[in-house]
């Protein structure tokens, strides 16, 4: 059965924190005994400690349960550095400019990866007055479809909502160079270099 949380994360975010064990303790009002347990795999903090605990050692509850500090250096301005995320459980898109802990539906979600576009999932691209009709010539049955086209540039996205049987078509302004990407939801999140 997967954890919760693990004890090594507590230990490498108590340590990063300058707190010993008996410090850490006190915060959350716990013995250290508890602490120790916990860092080497002999327990789990009971589940209402989560909080409590994560704000002990100055992070989330999602960062606490996945073991990594999302820190925020506003490094990101650029769009194409863009990080998409997408809920097996509801189909919510979520789109980050950087590196973040996501969660939907009580699911920690992952960054999806791009693969480039095979002749399955590339898209076919026709000037329209200002914009640009885009198609693919993919199956939109309810078992297989593309969920969603979007498009990213180096300043902005666009993204526009595809549903199972009905076109995979949508028109998007096209204005700098960028990617166009797919997402299919039997192969993932698919790249276009427009």
């Amino acid at each position: 059965m997967d954890s919760y949380v693990t004890g090594t994360a507590i230990k490498r975010l108590r340590e990063a924190k300058g707190l010993t064990q008996a410090e850490l303790a006190d915060k959350i009002d716990v013995s250290a005994k508890a602490v120790s347990k916990w860092e080497t795999a002999k327990g789990l903090p009971d589940i209402s400690l989560l909080e409590p605990l994560a704000a002990a050692l100055g992070v989330s509850v999602l960062e606490l349960m996945s073991g990594a500090v999302v820190a925020n250096g506003n490094r990101c301005a650029n769009m194409l550095r863009s990080k998409m995320y997408v809920c097996p459980v509801c189909g919510n898109i979520i789109h980050t400019m950087g590196e973040a802990v996501i969660s939907c539906c009580g699911i920690a979600l992952t960054a999806l990866e791009a693969e480039e576009a095979d002749p399955a999932h590339t898209p076919q691209i026709q000037p329209v007055e200002d914009e640009h009709f885009i198609t693919v010539g993919h199956p939109m049955t309810k078992t297989h479809y593309i969920s969603f086209i979007a498009y990213v540039s180096t300043d902005r996205l666009q993204i526009v909502k595809l549903y199972p049987e009905g076109n995979a078509e949508c028109r998007i302004r096209l204005q700098r160079h960028g990617y166009l990407y797919l997402y299919c939801n039997r192969h993932g999140l698919i790249k276009h270099k427009i």
